[in-house]
């Protein structure tokens, strides 16, 4: 059943979870209250920003007070599902992918990979850090088996619409990739692309304009 949540902005969406692991980081340093301006500070974002964000969700804080950090950090607990697991698939056991498996959002995350697939793997699977990783024959089979919804792609690029297209119907509900190549799914699959290389030309342009 899908809960009533309000409509905020992409920006502001993918900006919750740095909120809050700061307001953690708050909260294990004994901070009762933080302000907009200390968060901001702490975050390296414009405190009109982030009272704008607050606000999608209505008054989280008090004019004169600001916010106060046992509440926030709740607040945001339940608004990304901290306390529900989410259980993840890595589909491409490579370098990247293998660097995924040993890192495994281990600690303050509420997601964690439980699976693995590569085309190297043997059919009746192996274990690479404590996680067993099955030939892609098998994967639709595992995924069902292992209830996942979300998957991660690093696998390699001309394989990435192929493995998309075998996902449509089954109980996946989202594709974070990391391949280079646009992927096209139907309405109920999510897509989110993370090209690294973009990300770096990016970075590199901002750092020689002083943007």
């Amino acid at each position: 059943m899908k809960r009533d949540v309000p409509r905020i902005p992409q920006a502001t969406m993918k900006r919750l979870p740095l909120y809050y692991r700061f307001l953690q980081s708050f909260h294990n340093a004994d901070h009762k209250r933080v302000s907009s301006q200390q968060l901001s500070e702490a975050m390296k974002i414009d405190s009109a920003t982030i009272r704008r964000d607050f606000s999608h969700f209505g008054a989280l804080g008090k004019k004169g007070y600001g916010y106060d950090v046992p509440h926030l950090l709740e607040f945001f607990r339940k608004t990304l599902d901290q306390d529900e697991a989410a259980r993840v698939a890595l589909i491409g056991v490579g370098s990247l992918g293998t660097a995924f498996v040993k890192y495994n959002f281990q600690k303050n995350h509420n997601t964690r990979i439980v699976v693995a697939f590569d085309t190297k793997a043997p059919l009746e699977g192996t274990i690479i850090s404590d996680i067993p990783v099955f030939h892609s024959s098998v994967m639709l089979e595992k995924l069902k088996e292992y209830g996942i919804e979300l998957v991660i792609f690093t696998l390699p690029s001309r394989a990435a619409q192929e493995v998309a297209d075998l996902l449509v119907g089954s109980n996946v509900k989202g594709i974070l990739n990391f391949t280079p190549v646009p992927i096209s799914t139907p309405d109920e699959i999510r897509v989110h692309t993370i090209d690294l290389s973009v990300e770096l030309q990016t970075l590199i342009y901002m750092i020689r304009n002083e943007i």
